[in-house]
C-alpha cells in the first residue's frame, strides 16, 4: 500500500478490526519512511452489480451516488455522516443479499425510503418527493398524511387512562 504522504510502498499494520458490519477489515498503517499513519479497508472483490433504471437503461451500482442523494435529502438535518454511511452500508448489504447481477432501481429506492423514514422523517419526505417524482402538491400532501397516519397509534394499540378525580 502506497503512503498517501510520501508515496513509499513499505508500511506496517498498527491495528486491524472489522468494519462495515463485518464485510471489511479496517487496517491502520504506519509508513516506514515518513511515519505518517493512514487507514485502509480490505473488502471482498465482488462482481459489479447493475441497476436497471425505469427506462431499462443499466448503470453500475454506485454507493457514492447513493451517498450524495442521502446527503442532499439530509441537508440541514440532525443526521451525521456516520449515520449516512451506515445507511449506505445497509443498502449495499440489502442489494448484495439479493444475489442478483441486476437489480431494479425501484427495489433499491423503496428500501432506501423505508430505511430513511426510520432515520429522519423530513429527509424521508425530501427523498421520496424526488424518487417518486411527485407531480403536484396533492401527491406531496398525500405522502405527508400517510406519514401522519402511520405515526398516530390506533385506539386498539393502547389507551391513555384519564382520571378526573381530585
Amino acid at each position: 500500500m502506497r503512503c498517501p504522504a510520501c508515496g513509499e510502498l513499505n508500511s506496517h499494520v498498527v491495528d486491524s478490526r472489522t468494519a462495515q458490519q463485518g464485510r471489511a477489515i479496517r487496517r491502520r498503517r504506519e509508513c516506514l519512511a515518513c511515519g505518517k499513519r493512514f487507514t485502509t479497508y480490505e473488502t471482498l472483490e465482488e462482481e459489479e452489480l447493475m441497476v436497471v433504471k425505469s427506462d431499462n437503461r443499466r448503470e453500475i451500482f454506485d454507493r457514492n451516488k447513493l451517498l450524495r442523494g442521502l446527503q442532499l435529502a439530509c441537508t440541514k438535518r440532525p443526521v451525521s455522516m456516520d449515520q449516512l454511511h451506515e445507511q449506505v452500508d445497509r443498502v449495499v448489504y440489502f442489494v448484495s443479499s439479493l444475489n442478483l447481477r441486476e437489480v431494479p432501481s425501484e427495489q433499491i429506492g423503496e428500501f432506501v425510503i423505508r430505511e430513511l423514514r426510520k432515520l429522519d422523517e423530513v429527509a424521508y419526505v425530501r427523498f421520496a418527493s424526488v424518487y417518486r417524482e411527485f407531480k403536484d402538491r396533492n401527491e406531496f400532501m398525500e405522502e405527508l398524511q400517510q406519514l401522519d397516519r402511520d405515526r398516530q397509534p390506533s385506539d386498539q394499540q393502547f389507551s391513555i387512562p384519564f382520571n378526573n378525580a381530585e
